[in-house]
């Protein structure tokens, strides 16, 4: 992993279909983009860099210490985001892996960035990226990503499809999609490449472009993670979440 260089960037802009203006959302007391910020730097696997279409988020940022990189609006998603950013951060190609960490992820959990990318120690792999059980409420929400995948050990899989609907068919557990991803360096460039692909325009999900361009996405498992921030309920439940873990200090 080391030999890759790692760099970290946060796409976000504010836009959000379900939730605008969400990466300015405050939590206990600061934007959420900061939080997400904090807790890439505190995971140290690289340099820090929030991607965005907005001043407004870029400035917020860089008060709070951090760098931020403007770019154009007209995204797809946030990989395509990236791939914009880092070329005019890297030009030179010095970082050999790219991840993705998803800029409604406030309280992602310690070491998942660093799971994520120990799946590209494997030559085979394309993309990390995360995965944990699904609870029971979000097995029918399509704001909760599924997972479906084939187990290679007990705590890494390999991506088969992510869908917003509940699946796999029948009984047993279910995986939620956590967002992050690790790219090597060339599977992101050969993504941005790449125009939307069918079924990422049907689920609304950018990793269905490069499964169906054949890339290999490996997930590691995680035992739980902390809920993402899609709508204003995500948002109102975090606030709270925030609230009570400050009050148990």
């Amino acid at each position: 992993m080391p030999a890759l260089a790692p760099i970290v960037v946060i796409p976000a802009r504010l836009a959000s279909t379900r939730l605008p203006g969400k990466a300015l959302a405050d939590i206990d007391g600061r934007p959420m983009i900061i939080h997400v910020w904090e807790r890439a730097c505190a995971a140290a696997v690289g340099p820090v860099v929030v991607a965005t279409d907005a001043p407004e988020v870029a400035r917020v940022v860089e008060a709070a210490g951090g760098q931020a990189a403007l770019t154009r609006g007209s995204h797809a998603c946030g990989s395509d985001r990236l791939g914009e950013a880092l070329r005019a951060l890297d030009p030179q190609g010095r970082h050999g892996a790219v991840v993705n960490l998803q800029g409604d992820q406030p309280f992602l959990p310690d070491g998942a960035l660093e799971a994520a990318l120990a799946l590209l120690d494997d030559p085979c792999v394309d993309i990390g990226t995360l995965a944990c059980p699904a609870r029971p409420e979000e097995v029918d929400d399509p704001n909760a990503v599924k997972l479906v995948a084939a187990s290679l050990t007990p705590n890494r899989l390999r991506a088969l499809y992510f869908t917003r609907a509940a699946a796999p068919f029948g009984e047993g557990p279910r995986l939620k999609h956590v967002g992050v991803y690790a790219f090597r360096r060339a599977a992101l460039e050969r993504f941005v490449s790449l125009p939307p692909s069918p079924l990422e325009v049907r689920e609304r999900l950018e990793q269905l472009r490069a499964l169906e361009a054949g890339m290999r996405i490996d997930a590691a498992l995680l035992d739980k993670a902390a809920p993402s921030v899609d709508t204003e309920r995500d948002l109102t439940a975090l606030r709270a979440a925030a609230t009570r873990e400050q009050d148990a200090k």
